[in-house]
């Protein structure tokens, strides 16, 4: 019988992490109380809420508990607290480099202004990184239920700290709400900039969506994608430019993508040859961080150890940590394998 080795000791890169869906439980009940912010029953600790969030109401109640969590983060030092504690949870996960999400917008009211924001997130990020010995980036993400023009703003200033540690620019919240080739423009500029694309799709809505992310938005990667099995010429595609999905099993039982763990396609993902790259999504809401994605796909999918070890090999490749960064890792993904 295979030694089961510690999946928690499996060096990996983080790359689908959102950034008030970061936080302890334990911080959110704390921030709630220091600000007299009454929390709902579904963010009061125990069992992960079961948002069903492939309807209307589901996706509704979801973003409900979404911004009260995030209405507690109201200060520099709440933001800094919110970055430390996620780099502290991921490497004891065994992460060696995470790329946050954040839209800046959702704290720039409370935070002085959008600039302000960012700067308050990227301080935040660099001493985390420094304090943890964590890489960390962001990917900053424009809200696809807001303009697009609000998108193109977010994408200049994302440009502009791309030598502050933003690495990315995304497209998040309700796939089933504005189009991707409305946001078309703000992806062009941060392209343009220099900056990675790496859009929402295929997660509450079809294939279409991913082939969409892909047409329009010349995604490199895809937040989710797990809906691309339901096209097999779509598969190829993903495979052969080799697109990078980032699948965040627990969130896509959680949210009620698909009813079960068994039938997230991790394995028909994999077997395709389509990369990915597992992640937590909101650990918060969904009750999973990182080295659970590994777990499940373990358990549930019955990936043997140096799939397991490919699957983080392909989490590092799908990266844009140094060359010396992503050596470290690999190297210590082999030496994970050889010490079984």
């Amino acid at each position: 019988m295979e030694h089961v080795r510690d999946l928690k000791l499996l060096p990996k890169a983080h790359l689908h992490l959102h950034f008030t869906g970061s936080m302890r439980p334990t911080t959110l009940l704390e921030l709630a109380d220091k600000y007299g912010v009454h929390l709902p029953d579904a963010l009061t600790g125990g069992e992960p809420p079961k948002l069903r969030a492939t309807d209307e109401r589901g996706w509704f109640r979801f973003q409900r508990l979404y911004d009260i969590a995030r209405s507690c983060l109201r200060a520099p030092e709440d933001i800094r607290r919110l970055v430390l504690e996620a780099a502290e949870e991921d490497v004891r996960d065994g992460a060696g480099w995470l790329e946050i999400q954040v839209d800046p917008t959702s704290y720039a009211p409370r935070l002085g202004g959008l600039i302000p924001a960012l700067e308050v997130i990227l301080d935040a990020v660099e001493s985390a990184s420094r304090d943890t010995g964590l890489g960390i980036r962001v990917v900053v993400a424009a809200n696809r239920m807001k303009h697009p023009l609000d998108a193109r703003t977010l994408a200049r200033l994302a440009v502009r700290y791309a030598d502050r540690g933003v690495v990315g620019f995304g497209l998040s919240n309700d796939e089933r709400r504005g189009m991707a080739r409305d946001f078309d423009r703000a992806f062009a500029i941060a392209r343009e900039g220099g900056l990675l694309a790496a859009p929402h799709g295929g997660e509450l809505t079809g294939p279409a969506s991913v082939r969409d992310c892909l047409d329009d938005l010349r995604a490199t990667r895809i937040g989710h994608g797990v809906r691309a099995v339901e096209d097999p010429r779509l598969l190829r595609r993903l495979a052969d430019k080799g697109v990078t999905c980032e699948v965040c099993p627990a969130s896509n039982v959680a949210l009620g993508v698909y009813e079960r763990h068994e039938h997230v396609p991790l394995r028909t993902l994999f077997d395709a040859g389509v990369p990915m790259a597992l992640g937590a999504d909101d650990p918060l809401l969904f009750g999973a961080r990182l080295a659970d994605q590994y777990e499940i796909a373990r358990r549930h999918h019955g990936f043997a150890d140096a799939e397991l070890a490919e699957l983080a090999r392909q989490s590092v490749r799908a990266s844009v940590a140094p060359e010396d960064v992503r050596a470290k890792l690999l190297a210590g993904i082999d030496d994970w394998l050889a010490e079984g």
